[in-house]
């Protein structure tokens, strides 16, 4: 294993806290990483990680190599993207975390036009909602839908997609249909369980302002799949990206309510962290996607 290698792993098995999970993510035998960062530690004389049964972690000394590593490493990713043939024909494995509803209806559907633009690319790709240590866990970058959160993040808006309001024709025969927000009080809310915790509220324009109705529920759930099944027995009212349920609606499954009262856009973003942000692949991938995103819910005014 070469200078630039050693260097490459360990900074991995900082940021993963383990010998194993960086091996891993490299490719390389879990013997070997033990034998290179001994050998680096016994070429710097000094002591650069600490190993208890549970985590690995840096010592003081090896922290400071940490971040100067990180730092000579962004500078050779920065110089191989300057390199043209680099930029336009990147290569390696690219690890991306989404819903399941944006992989199904927005990015997989299309998967075979990115593969044929970038065939030195492989893709990993994992769906779920839950919160994506992307650092620890070798992610290169996630599409997440509303208002960022971790500032540590680099977020590139890919689109601002309608919502609505809706819910199954038995449910809204049984305790009847809202035509005022008002009326709310008298309703039942499928919740939907976040990172940020249980959302019992539906969001709305009224009189050209924004405003949060808290709505009275018996169910929570924390899957967009089965936000939508839940609406559909009955079980209440759901609010969520107009493009989930267009054939419900089509087919009369599901009917929208409270339409003179618009729902505000749900922003959906890309993000990744600050040091692989000149990397090739996250880049031509968020490329790729932001044009995915504006042809099917338009241009974002003011992205970038």
């Amino acid at each position: 294993m070469d200078r630039l290698q050693t260097l490459q792993l360990f900074t991995r098995i900082v940021e993963a806290g383990s010998f194993s999970r960086a091996a891993d993510m490299l490719d390389i035998p879990r013997a070997t990483a033990t034998y290179a960062i001994k050998e680096l530690e016994t070429r710097l004389g000094v002591r650069l990680l600490e190993r208890t049964t549970r985590q690995v972690r840096a010592t003081l000394d090896g922290q400071a190599f940490y971040e100067r590593c990180v730092h000579i490493l962004s500078e050779l990713d920065d110089a191989e993207s300057a390199l043209r043939h680099v930029a336009a024909n990147p290569r390696g494995s690219l690890r991306v975390d989404m819903s399941g509803t944006h992989a199904m209806h927005i990015v997989l559907p299309h998967i075979d036009d990115f593969r044929r633009r970038y065939p030195g690319i492989d893709m990993v790709i994992s769906c779920g909602d839950r919160l994506v240590d992307l650092v620890r866990e070798g992610v290169d970058c996630v599409i997440r839908s509303g208002t960022p959160r971790d500032s540590a993040l680099v977020a590139r808006p890919l689109a601002r997609m309608p919502q609505l309001i809706c819910a199954s024709p038995d449910y809204l025969a049984r305790v009847g249909t809202p035509h005022h927000p008002d009326e709310l009080a008298a309703h039942q809310l499928v919740k939907f369980l976040s990172n940020s915790g249980i959302d019992h509220t539906l969001d709305l324009i009224v009189d050209g302002k924004p405003r949060s109705v808290a709505v009275g529920g018996w169910i929570a759930v924390n899957d967009a799949e089965a936000y939508v099944v839940c609406a559909m027995r009955s079980c209440g009212l759901i609010q969520l990206p107009r493009y989930h349920v267009e054939s419900f609606l089509r087919d009369g499954q599901l009917v929208e309510v409270l339409a003179d009262w618009p729902s505000p856009g749900l922003q959906v973003s890309a993000l990744y962290p600050y040091r692989r942000q000149l990397s090739p692949r996250v880049r031509v991938f968020v490329e790729w996607i932001s044009v995915l995103y504006q042809a099917r819910f338009g241009a974002l005014d003011g992205s970038v």
